[in-house]
């Protein structure tokens, strides 16, 4: 095993092999973003989503995925040369992994692409016992996904961020009051196969304990951009206030809570979920 990946792995328990996988997936997560800055992604593009707030904001839930917007709306963006060096950089420590691009969407302003690997290789590669994973698939694969927003909505601000891990590197990020109005547009206008993402809900009472601003004029433009908010006006707080509020009003709690469970390393906390408990996290929201 690289000596890199051996001290990140050290970070992570090891009780289960739910524990080594989860710890697999983000040492390729962080190994990744590497791979990125060194082809100087960033210059163009900042990291937002759960797995921004996970990695360089400390959110204490599992995410699976990578994503990215623009610095500005770049119709031919182009994500190959990028991931021609993700691959490498994922190598260079060790990894068998391959990248393959999703196909371009007619109409759809995402790229996309997944980085995969065996899993029971890699988890072999990182030393796990040969008994914990023959309950595995042998073909089974670990994957991540990457997207990038190439006509993303303006007015946000962005910041960067330091990672020392496997080696120190910088990632340009949303700052926190834009990734939260991200966040609050996909928890208000988002619907996942009909259903509300608890992962969303998770976020939400991380961000009102954290970090509780949230840029309403960005949010305002999101909505905008989906035509979930139209017309003359602005999105004033009392509005924006009535939208939360009704959307708690219909919240499936029980669906919510089932959905982010296995994401979440101490799900009891989730017993405390209720529409009375949304409605007193969203008084610690501040919209700047």
């Amino acid at each position: 095993m690289n000596d890199a990946v051996r001290k990140m792995l050290e970070r992570y328990p090891q009780n289960t092999l739910g524990d080594r996988i989860a710890a697999l997936r983000e040492i390729l997560q962080e190994i990744a973003l590497l791979g990125l800055w060194r082809a100087k992604f960033f210059e163009k593009a900042a990291f937002y989503g759960g797995t921004a707030l996970r990695v360089l904001y400390g959110l204490d839930r599992f995410s699976e995925d990578l994503d990215f917007s623009l610095l500005s709306p770049m119709e031919s963006f182009d994500l190959t040369p990028y991931l021609d060096a993700l691959r490498r950089e994922v190598a260079a420590f060790g990894f068998d992994a391959w990248v393959e691009s999703a196909p371009k969407a007619s109409r759809g302003a995402i790229r996309s692409a997944f980085l995969k690997a065996n899993t029971i290789q890699q988890l072999l590669l990182i030393e796990t016992d040969e008994s914990w994973v023959r309950s595995l698939h042998r073909e089974q694969v670990l994957k991540i996904k990457l997207e990038v927003d190439t006509d993303p909505p303006a007015g946000f601000d962005t910041e960067t961020r330091y990672l020392l891990n496997p080696i120190p590197f910088a990632v340009r990020s949303y700052a926190l009051p834009d990734l939260f109005a991200g966040k609050m547009h996909a928890l208000l206008c988002r619907r996942w196969k009909s259903r509300s993402k608890g992962r969303d809900w998770y976020d939400l009472v991380w961000y009102a304990a954290h970090h509780p601003l949230l840029h309403l004029a960005h949010l305002e433009r999101r909505m905008r951009q989906s035509g979930d908010w139209k017309g003359n006006q602005s999105l004033a707080p009392e509005a924006f206030n009535a939208l939360l509020h009704g959307t708690i009003e219909s919240l499936d709690v029980q669906q919510i809570r089932k959905e982010v469970e296995p994401f979440v390393k101490h799900p009891e906390q989730l017993t405390l979920w209720s529409g009375e408990f949304f409605r007193q996290v969203t008084e610690k929201i501040v919209l700047v």
